[in-house]
């Protein structure tokens, strides 16, 4: 759920009654609420390899829409790294857009090093009938065709869905516009049994409403399209979800080094009520 997507960045039939009216109020068919969450990064871990002795940060997650009129995401993700010898400060963002119905999906991703832009990826991506059809219009631009595959909030409801089942392991083909967005990844996902928070979960109390309410532990590897056998994920993201597509207490591993995102700040958002 948190590469571009985390992401997010979700989800079919779900009910969260339980959650009060305003929770309620602000969930379509799927399930989904409106919200806007923040997370304090910390370094977990680093090898010598990365060249990393501390990092700091901050990741903004917003999500809004709607199932009848598609949802956006924009999230932002800001990193202050310290390498012994100097500082850098690296911001990622991102929106995107996905309409469930019509199979659609937008997304556009900058990124900046200490206020430099190096990196501009924008493009759109549907149903054909091979598969997917990406047109890219930044950095160049370019069509390109990639096999079926899941969207981020397609991925998220198939998680949600598949934990409802209790089915703890699931494999899908997932696009969502990271790096060069040109490809998708092979998303491995295990989803633990159902809990409630326990008195010293770290970030359970950030969660308003849905502090007490029961969550799954969920981890999404992400692999190379190609890859075979015993291969190295390039990305690993564990996460505490709940049925409504919240998610807290992060760790996010990229090989060399390892960070965690405690959530410090969630508001729900109104949503308008489909017509």
């Amino acid at each position: 759920m948190f590469r571009s997507s985390l992401a997010a960045t979700v989800f079919s039939g779900l009910s969260i009654l339980s959650l009060g009216a305003s929770a309620a109020h602000a969930a379509g068919p799927s399930g989904l609420i409106a919200h806007r969450a923040v997370y304090e990064l910390e370094l977990k871990d680093a090898s010598d390899r990365s060249g990393i002795s501390g990092m700091v940060g901050r990741m903004v997650y917003e999500f809004e829409g709607s199932d009848c009129t598609g949802f956006t995401t924009n999230f932002r993700f800001v990193t202050k790294i310290d390498t012994g010898d100097s500082t850098r400060v690296s911001d990622q963002q991102t929106t995107t857009f996905e309409d469930l119905g019509k199979r659609l999906f937008r997304f556009e991703t900058k990124s900046y090093t200490d206020s430099q832009l190096d990196k501009d990826v924008r493009g759109a991506a549907s149903d054909d009938q091979k598969g997917i059809k990406v047109d890219l219009t930044q950095p160049h631009n370019k069509q390109v065709q990639i096999i079926e595959s899941r969207f981020p909030t397609e991925h998220m409801l198939d998680i949600i869905h598949n934990a409802k089942l209790g089915k703890n392991f699931f494999e899908a083909q997932v696009f969502d516009g990271s790096d060069d967005g040109d490809k998708p990844l092979i998303a491995t996902t295990v989803v633990g049994k159902e809990q409630t928070p326990a008195t010293d979960d770290p970030d359970a109390d950030k969660a308003g409403a849905f502090s007490k309410t029961p969550f799954w532990p969920v981890t999404v590897a992400y692999f190379n399209e190609k890859s075979t056998g015993d291969a190295v994920p390039v990305y690993r993201m564990s996460f505490k979800l709940y049925e409504n597509g919240i998610t807290r207490d992060l760790t996010m591993d990229y090989g060399d080094f390892v960070l965690t995102g405690k959530l410090t700040k969630l508001e729900v958002l109104g949503t308008k009520a489909c017509q």
